[in-house]
């Protein structure tokens, strides 16, 4: 394609020329390797989607790096280290945990850090780099919890899914059945 577009820019006369069309395969192979080049370089300026710039904001942020984590596990590290910067309080622990959990997340302060994890089975990638992350920040006389939260079919049973579906998770969990 950059091929054609190049020759677009010259002469009519020119375009006939082997010799012409031979520099333009060639030099259209190189403005392809550029473009990848730098498309990747432009990844690299996002946390979410940088794969070798791992290494330079984890050096950055003082986090060692770990190359056997597989990039989404790093990025949670990246992440939660940069959300984890100012005071500690409920909504701080909660944008953390969210950088690794997927799905609904409750925080509570009493005697501890209690992060309730609510709903999907394998809700957290890296519970170990989440505890290693909260533990930086928190101050030292608080233990945090992960308490993983399910609701069983047999709490269930009495409802029907057409009673159900438009609820969320939070919403069927604090419904009384």
């Amino acid at each position: 394609m950059k091929n054609n577009e190049m020759m677009a820019y010259l002469p009519t006369y020119e375009r006939k020329s082997k010799v012409f069309q031979e520099i333009m395969n060639a030099a259209a192979k190189e403005v392809e390797v550029r473009d990848i080049d730098v498309e990747d370089l432009k990844n690299q300026f996002f946390i979410h989607s940088a794969t070798w710039g791992l290494s330079i904001y984890e050096q950055e942020l003082g986090i060692p790096t770990d190359v056997n984590k597989s990039h989404e596990e790093r990025r949670n590290v990246i992440i939660a280290r940069w959300r984890g910067i100012g005071k500690v309080d409920k909504k701080l622990i909660q944008l953390i945990t969210e950088s690794y959990a997927v799905g609904d997340v409750l925080i509570v302060f009493n005697n501890g850090i209690n992060i309730y994890l609510l709903g999907v089975n394998e809700t957290l990638t890296g519970v170990q780099d989440l505890l290693n992350a909260i533990e930086e920040i928190k101050p030292a006389h608080l233990r945090t919890q992960i308490i993983y939260v399910y609701i069983t079919y047999g709490e269930l049973s009495p409802s029907t899914y057409g009673s159900l579906g438009s609820l969320t998770y939070r919403q069927i969990k604090i419904h009384d059945f």
